[in-house]
């Protein structure tokens, strides 16, 4: 009996954390939810529970002369898309170089790799700073991805090489024996296998660029060139003082293309593994 009452109460300490979690997670997003569908722009007028809704904030958002939320919303995407790309195809031939072939200074660079992860990237601003104007690529969303692509490789490198790792190098010797070279290995064997790192490579590589706000202030001078992370800034900023409510609505619908890209990868997380192993 004891035990049995012993059990309830840790089911019902585990749900109680659960819950308390949940409202902590929630209460903002609800909050920003509500703000965004309140009249008006200041945020002291605001209200969780408004009298009347309002897809005001929207409309404005995407309708009006004054605003540049859809130019900075094509710059976001095109900026998460090209870089979740790139730096997975860059990762994946790093990772795949460290954790199948012996070379000079392997164990020497993956040294660097976790080295590397504890500076934090504000230390080299004034380096990036630099070279971005040396080259030409300052004020240029090229010159954002660029940064974004190489900073990406250490962490997410030093996690698919462990996961290669994982990855029996019996499965490359059968291929080589059956005369596959190293690329039909890779790209026939290797990845099809790596699909639930590789969709976490990609998701977070695509979710950085949209909600970094750092990288951009430093970069990006033209207000035609901003992302949603510094644009929006700029609603609560001295030139659009007060828009809070403007402010909550372009937060919300930045979750939009997160959300699809998550829904989207979702199937390769929970299946990818399985199916990889069973073909071929």
């Amino acid at each position: 009996m004891k035990q049995k009452t012993r059990s309830r109460i840790e089911v019902f300490l585990m749900y109680a954390f659960i819950f308390f979690m949940f409202v902590i997670i929630a209460y903002p997003l609800i909050w920003t939810l509500a703000l965004s569908l309140n009249p008006g722009t200041n945020i002291y007028g605001a209200s969780l529970l408004p009298d009347s809704w309002s897809l005001e904030n929207y409309r404005w958002l995407f309708f009006s002369e004054q605003s540049n939320y859809t130019t900075w919303y094509k710059n976001s995407l095109f900026v998460a898309t090209i870089t979740s790309i790139l730096s997975t195809i860059v990762v994946c031939f790093t990772a795949y170089a460290f954790s199948r072939y012996q070379f000079v200074g392997k164990k020497n660079g993956l040294y660097l790799f976790l080295v590397l992860q504890i500076f934090p990237v504000i230390m080299a601003m004034v380096a990036i700073y630099v070279l971005l104007n040396t080259i030409g690529l300052l004020d240029s969303l090229w010159g954002l991805i660029l940064i974004y692509v190489g900073g990406s490789i250490p962490m997410n490198a030093f996690l698919v090489k462990g996961y290669f790792d994982t990855l029996p190098k019996e499965l490359d010797e059968s291929a080589k024996l059956d005369g596959a070279g190293h690329f039909r290995i890779f790209f026939t064997i290797v990845l099809p296998l790596a699909k639930p790192i590789l969709a976490v490579v990609a998701l977070f590589n695509f979710m950085n660029p949209l909600m970094d706000f750092i990288l951009p202030r430093i970069v990006l001078r033209s207000p035609e060139n901003y992302t949603l992370a510094l644009g929006l800034f700029n609603f609560v900023n001295d030139q659009f003082a007060n828009n809070f409510t403007r402010f909550a609505a372009g937060a919300v619908l930045i979750a939009v293309p997160i959300a699809i890209v998550f829904l989207f990868l979702q199937r390769y997380l929970i299946s990818g593994l399985a199916s990889g192993a069973t073909k071929g």
